[in-house]
């Protein structure tokens, strides 16, 4: 345990680490009594296994715990400072015992050469592999690695568990701020839990931040006036996981008619460094594929608020992305257009094609009267409705079905009426 030992000029977030499973806050759904994650433990019966979630939510401390409760050699690496010789001599050491854990934190910084190297000693069982990750092993590690691991999801902490800790922290007379004259007020606390976003790290460091200025201006009370000041910006996490994630809400929001939550989720982005132009473009598809022909013009505003991001740039484009998502929204939907290609694209790839009718053949060069082209074909214009009676494509042939809603509603009369002769 030399390994974890800390000592008194640690920072707070590492001195209060909990030391059992019955300290550990939060991942209830993990590591509540009778869960299997935390029996697994408990019976020193580990499998190789991901940790994957947001900073601050306990896989590391949830390492330490099991590095001190295991009786296998637990070896320890960090995937940012690591190289391939390093995991080599970690896995030398591994099989040198009966019984290894090999924990790698931020398992996700590992190239592809330096996760290939674990796999024959994790396949084979010489070490059990524990990883640590803020990025999704299905995105960030090679699937012979992590189909060979439990993953576990570990969420952000509730606001009620980052206030444990922060009361833990204020009593702890050895590793916190017990034997101190200092007072964290309710209101400081709320807000403290509230803006550190289930991020018990930040949380702590914030609460240590404060208490440092305190101490040096010898004030005794932490109120929300000083917690405004260590917290002055709202740090947002926004991973590769939150930008799939986060998108997809805010498409869903804006194909479900929710304007609200398309802001909620489009500020969301725009706060965490999204690409505005990844936003236009997608609020492009959304304006062809749910609402098409229902509302034509929405398809014209999301391109001229694509054009308009790219004239003018950021923050101001975070108007025109708002109009367009909100007029997208508010629009009557329908995704006939997109289902019709789609029907269309499968009958192209499965079916036998059919031959252009002759009528329809182009004449466009010399020669094309005496292969018969386009003779018989009846130019619409000429008659009435400006529509005639033909072939245009086998008659069992049939893709587009227009919804009863906008302007979808006059093209599906239309071809009630065409489709009927």
């Amino acid at each position: 345990m030399e390994l974890f030992k800390s000592d008194r000029i640690a920072p707070l977030a590492w001195r209060m680490q909990p030391h059992n499973l019955d300290e550990f806050a939060g991942q209830t759904h993990l590591l509540g009594h009778g869960k299997p994650l935390r029996e697994a433990i408990e019976r020193d019966s580990i499998v190789s296994l991901i940790l994957y979630g947001p900073p601050g939510t306990g896989k590391t401390a949830l390492a330490h715990i099991l590095a001190r409760k295991t009786r296998a050699l637990f070896l320890s690496l960090n995937a940012v400072t690591a190289g391939v010789s390093d995991i080599k001599e970690a896995l030398k050491k591994a099989k040198d015992t009966n019984r290894a854990i090999l924990f790698v934190d931020e398992i996700h910084r590992f190239n592809k050469l330096q996760q290939d190297a674990l796999l024959p000693d994790v396949e084979s069982g010489t070490a059990t592999l524990i990883g640590a990750s803020t990025q999704n092993p299905f995105f960030s590690i090679i699937p012979a690695l992590s189909s060979r691991s439990m993953i576990f999801q570990f969420n952000p902490l509730q606001e009620s568990e980052i206030k444990i800790l922060l009361d833990r922290a204020m009593k702890d007379r050895e590793k916190g701020y017990g034997g101190s004259n200092i007072t964290l007020e309710p209101e400081a606390m709320d807000f403290i839990a509230t803006a550190s976003e289930g991020d018990a790290r930040k949380a702590l460091n914030a609460l240590e931040m404060g208490v440092f200025i305190m101490k040096s201006t010898e004030r005794t009370s932490y109120d929300i006036a000083l917690a405004r000041e260590v917290l002055q910006k709202k740090s947002l996490y926004y991973s590769e996981d939150e930008h799939y994630d986060t998108i997809s809400a805010f498409i869903k929001s804006m194909r479900g008619g929710d304007p609200d939550a398309v802001l909620y989720w489009l500020a969301k982005m725009i706060e965490g460094g999204e690409d505005p132009l990844y936003i236009a473009r997608r609020i492009i598809i959304c304006a062809s594929e749910d609402v098409g022909n229902a509302d034509p013009d929405a398809l014209q505003l999301a391109v001229a608020a694509m054009h308009a991001v790219e004239s003018i740039g950021m923050p101001e484009g975070r108007i025109p992305l708002a109009q367009a998502a909100l007029y997208i929204a508010m629009a009557p939907k329908s995704n006939a257009s997109f289902t019709g290609i789609e029907r269309a694209l499968s009958n192209i790839r499965e079916e036998r094609l059919s031959p252009v009718p002759a009528h329809l053949k182009g004449t466009g060069y010399k020669g094309a009267a005496r292969l018969g082209a386009g003779a018989g074909y009846k130019y619409p214009h000429n008659y009435k409705g400006h529509t005639v009676d033909q072939q245009y494509v086998s008659k069992n042939k049939i893709f587009f079905f227009p919804s009863e809603e906008g302007f979808e509603k006059i093209f599906r009369q239309r071809l009630r009426e065409r489709r009927s002769r």
